[in-house]
């Protein structure tokens, strides 16, 4: 399985919050909206014809549990099962499950559950490929064990590897500046199928305040799926998912919206926190094209964010004819124009590519991107230099806290 992965960076204002202040407000209106995204691939042909599809309820229940989440409701096709989360998403493909889940959650935890039901106990499924990736948080110090640094999520899984060593003996890498939004991957492969799966996904944050109105209650409104379709139809998601099979919404009280779509063998999820403090929204779909160029500049202006990560995962080598981020800038009706600031890339194992590209609205780039430095030093407690120099060999298998590998890009203007 060739991976290549994409990051781009849209800034257009960084609110840094002192750490007095921001400690005090992690228990209230503070939330992590970025998700934590977990990945897990299995062998096609083997084991239950059905695969993960034939997880009931109750075991998918008790997977989630360990991330201390539960399932609200769930739509399905003739190729996969899509879940809306109280905690964001899970979707289920035969040979595949993709976990998403934000705030406070545990998500690796799930992991170990996971491939109990799905390789030791009850499928029979054969385990090729595992990914966990997530952007560097904004208040480290309210996540939970074992999600408190990627030092410590990295440990979590060496610690695991004498359960399943293909899943949990894997590599972690650094994306992007040090000083500055960036992004963390782990990936355990041990696939040898070509494939042609792309996933992207575009975080938001510091949304127009016009639309984080859209995603509260209204009067009269109450929580559930009838009001989460009328957020879909009034923020304008509906003209960038055209006419999918299913759309599966949920309003949440006071505010809040997540949102499954499925069309074939495709899924689209969007999930908003729109309080003004932390203001997000994501919007991810694996579904596959050569050119994402107006579908990101559609989401943005839809979400009209201060700022916006956007990441793509491709099953494709770099020379392949997906052409999203070749340009120098993004023009946004209403918003005006992106400039790229900079480009990173790096090997992730013997066939895996990431590439990373910044944008900012400011033609001085230097300006903007200096208070991400100050947001390091205030907020991202998890991102610590010294941890670009520990590497280890990936055949060792003894947990050792001091032999966790992160490589990182190089980052330069371009």
């Amino acid at each position: 399985m060739l991976l290549v992965f994409v990051t781009a960076f849209v800034q257009q204002s960084v609110v840094v919050v002192p750490r007095g202040l921001r400690q005090k407000r992690l228990a209230t209106e503070w939330f992590e909206g970025p998700e934590k995204t977990l990945e897990v691939c299995f062998t096609p042909g083997v084991g239950d014809p059905q695969g993960c599809r034939a997880l009931k309820a109750d075991a998918l229940g008790s997977i989630l549990a360990e991330a201390r989440c539960e399932i609200l409701s769930m739509r399905s096709n003739a190729h996969l099962d899509a879940y809306v989360l109280s905690e964001s998403s899970l979707f289920v493909y035969p040979h595949k499950v993709v976990i998403k889940t934000c705030g406070r959650t545990t998500l690796l935890r799930c992991l170990r559950r996971l491939l109990e039901l799905a390789t030791f106990t009850h499928l029979g499924l054969r385990l090729e490929w595992v990914g966990y990736s997530r952007k560097n948080y904004a208040f480290p110090d309210a996540q939970p064990s074992p999600h408190t640094s990627f030092h410590e999520e990295l440990a979590y899984l060496k610690a695991h590897s004498h359960i399943h060593s293909a899943a949990f003996d894997g590599r972690g890498y650094l994306l992007g500046p040090i000083t500055g939004d960036h992004w963390f991957v782990y990936v355990s492969d041990q696939c040898e199928r070509p494939g042609v799966e792309r996933t992207i996904n575009v975080m938001m944050f510091d949304l127009d305040d016009a639309v984080r109105r859209l995603f509260y209650l209204g009067d009269g409104e109450s929580s559930g799926p009838a009001t989460g379709d009328d957020m879909t139809a009034r923020s304008g998601l509906g003209t960038v998912l055209g006419h999918p099979e299913h759309i599966d919404a949920h309003a949440f009280s006071p505010c809040g919206y997540s949102m499954n779509a499925l069309d074939d063998l495709f899924y689209t999820t969007v999930h908003v926190t729109p309080q003004a403090e932390c203001s997000y929204a994501s919007f991810e779909t694996n579904t596959p094209l050569d050119n994402y160029d107006a579908l990101v500049n559609r989401v943005l202006e839809v979400f009209r964010p201060g700022r916006a990560v956007v990441t793509l995962f491709a099953d494709a080598h770099p020379s392949a004819d997906c052409t999203t981020f070749d340009a120098p800038q993004i023009d946004v009706n209403g918003l005006g124009t992106y400039q790229r600031a900079d480009f990173s890339s790096l090997h992730v194992e013997a066939d895996c590519v990431c590439m990373m590209a910044n944008y900012a609205l400011s033609p001085d780039i230097q300006e903007l991107l200096r208070p991400a430095a100050d947001r390091l030093s205030n907020n991202n407690t998890d991102e610590h230099p010294s941890l670009l120099t520990k590497k280890y060999s990936r055949r060792r298998r003894t947990p050792h806290h001091n032999n966790l590998p992160v490589s990182a890009a190089c980052s330069s203007p371009h």
